[in-house]
């Protein structure tokens, strides 16, 4: 059954041009709340994530700190795996061997700072060893369904064995928002000092005023090229943008702030249905009543070409003829929403009420009715 979702007292043409060109060996931009990848290219490349890498060493913090089994007080002593001195030509945080430092100040080492030197620190007050931290994160990898990506460091300096994908990132970005906020809020911080030495941000776009830019993270080894994840919202919109292996700073800045600007201003976030509202009131046989009214369990929010909500259709299909007793909540079709004759989302249909079997005489009807292949 096919039902109209919205309808427009004038046709007007909506026009959405494609995605831009982007300089780069792969990127994907993805609609944060729904998952939908709005442009892409090359998602499922594996290429060398360099410092994304520590987008997962902070998702597994983050993991570890909601489970109580480390706190933002703890003081981390420092070994000579983790000293400053072991990453003479990266990135760093300036700690000192035996030095005690907090996990609140690790994690601005890693995130403002991009320290290769507390990403081992904190790996190793997490598990011991960093060999045994990177199995923890491809276990996260793998639960989160990250299925390009092997990780053998917690920085990602350059290793053959260790790699991702832009999907990947942008999975692994959605779940970080989403699931550790308290981590997520450092990446707007534009600056960190530590050990008297303060370091700016390297993520440009949070100093540009035309986008509400507060994450990600950036990436650079001569393998990898130069790399950026952003995420910005604007309205009910959020959208993360990886960018993978430009070939400079400059450009991996360019390239996602043009994609971000292409998905705000050509897509939107809608949401026909809420949760628990009535679809169709529809015929029920052998039942207590004679419709039962159906609908979905979840809200539905899709990402769809910007005007184009009032061109949306939804149809259902019922698994069957629907006959009582029907437990409220029980599957009983497929709700699927269509913009020019595609699905665009796919929902199970359920009942929005219990229907208890009716009375002798009801089922009897509805007995023969059916039976007679009658309708009404």
């Amino acid at each position: 059954m096919l039902l109209m979702l919205a309808t427009a007292s004038a046709t007007a043409v909506v026009v959405t041009p494609p995605a831009p060109n982007v300089s780069a060996k792969g990127f994907v931009l993805m609609d944060h709340e729904t998952g939908h990848l709005i442009a892409e290219q090359n998602a499922d490349m594996q290429l060398a994530p360099a410092s994304l890498t520590k987008i997962m060493t902070v998702y597994v913090v983050g993991k570890e700190l909601q489970a109580g089994n480390i706190s933002l007080d703890d003081e981390v002593t420092i070994s000579e795996n983790a000293w400053a001195k072991k990453f003479p030509d990266s990135s760093k945080m300036f700690i000192e061997v035996g030095t005690k430092v907090k996990v609140s100040e690790l994690l601005r080492g890693i995130i403002v700072q991009s320290g290769n030197d507390a990403c081992v620190a904190i790996a190793e007050h997490i598990a011991g060893s960093e060999s045994a931290f990177a199995s923890m994160m491809n276990a996260h990898a793998a639960s989160l369904g990250m299925t390009a990506s092997n990780f053998v460091n917690s920085h990602g300096l350059h290793d053959p064995d260790h790699y991702t994908s832009p999907r990947d990132m942008a999975i692994l970005s959605k779940a970080l928002i989403n699931e550790t906020p308290q981590m997520y809020d450092i990446y707007s911080e534009k600056e960190f000092t530590y050990n008297g030495i303060k370091q700016y941000n390297r993520n440009s776009l949070l100093w540009d005023k035309s986008l509400n830019v507060d994450g990600i993270k950036t990436g650079h080894t001569s393998d990898a090229g130069y790399s950026l994840i952003t995420s910005a919202a604007q309205g009910d919109m959020r959208l993360i943008s990886v960018v993978m292996g430009t070939d400079s700073e400059r450009a991996r800045k360019v390239e996602n702030k043009k994609l971000l600007r292409y998905g705000f201003r050509f897509y939107e976030t809608v949401t026909p249905y809420q949760a628990g509202d009535s679809f169709v009131a529809h015929r029920i046989y052998m039942g207590d009543r004679e419709t039962v009214d159906l609908g979905i369990n979840q809200s539905t929010p899709i990402t769809i070409p910007r005007g184009q909500a009032k061109n949306l259709e939804a149809n259902f299909e019922l698994d069957k003829k629907l006959e009582a007793p029907l437990a409220k909540g029980q599957v009983v079709g497929t709700l699927y929403i269509q913009l020019d004759g595609e699905d665009v989302a796919r929902y199970p249909l359920v009942t929005l009420q219990e229907v208890q079997q009716g009375g002798w005489f009801d089922r009897i009807k509805d007995y023969v009715l059916l039976q007679l292949g009658f309708e009404d």
